[in-house]
């Protein structure tokens, strides 16, 4: 005798919602992952009891002694740092980010001081050395892969495209030049380059980028802008 059982549509409903919920359960652990890293300031010293979260997968850490790190995080996830004394700092997680390194920028003020110390981000005796000493490794240009990209994340107001060599160029004044090629000059270190693409964002000290009176400086050529930098090499033999 042959016996057929029937399940009843409720309970069909309910199977279903609990598979669905394995499903998406299994794919948001399939999808987390542990991602290293490091915290510095003036590109010297690392940074300890600092937060470190991530956006998407909610973890919250603490920097070692060594400013090092490992938080969980979801693809494309964001990394963030949020310290009083530091600018915040975020990092979005690409699918090759295993390891992620930022120099934090110190925010010098009296009170900043105290609390950097206090909290002990880093010694007291550090932090004096470095205001007295490294003015110029307190900048974040470290965190760009390259002057481009540095320009386009510190002068909003400047363009990089494509120049009539076939690659990147500064263009301070944008399209609305009457000047032939509008693409900006290039001093570095005092001398006049053909791009700046050879420069590394970590050795430089500062740039600048003039235009109007401050770029008359450099003659008729600089009327589409100019583009200084000065590099640390260059700074401490003056």
């Amino acid at each position: 005798m042959h016996y057929i059982s029937f399940i009843k549509p409720e309970t069909m409903k309910t199977i279903a919602l609990i598979s669905v919920c394995i499903f998406f359960s299994l794919s948001s652990v399939a999808q987390t992952r542990v991602v290293k890293g490091k915290l510095i300031t003036f590109n010297t010293y690392p940074v300890q009891n600092v937060e470190v979260a991530s956006k998407k997968a909610k973890s919250t850490v603490m920097t070692d002694s060594l400013g090092q790190f490992e938080i969980v995080c979801n693809e494309k996830d964001v990394i963030m740092i949020k310290a009083k004394v530091f600018q915040s700092f975020n990092k979005k997680v690409k699918e090759d980010d295993d390891y992620i390194s930022a120099n934090l920028i110190f925010r010098d003020t009296p009170e900043n001081r105290e609390i950097a110390t206090g909290l002990g981000y880093i010694s007291h005796e550090q932090l004096t050395f470095a205001l007295a000493h490294m003015a110029d490794e307190n900048n974040d240009f470290c965190n760009y892969t390259d002057v481009f990209s540095l320009v386009r994340g510190k002068f909003p107001g400047v363009t990089v495209k494509t120049n009539s060599l076939g690659t990147d160029g500064i263009f301070v004044r944008g399209d609305k030049s009457i000047y032939g090629d509008n693409e900006a000059i290039y001093v570095v270190d005092g001398i006049r380059v053909g791009d700046v693409s050879f420069v590394n964002p970590c050795e430089m000290a500062t740039i600048d980028i003039l235009k109007d009176g401050g770029a008359a400086l450099y003659g008729s050529q600089a009327a589409n802008g100019v583009v200084v930098i000065e590099t640390k090499g260059h700074r401490s033999i003056q």
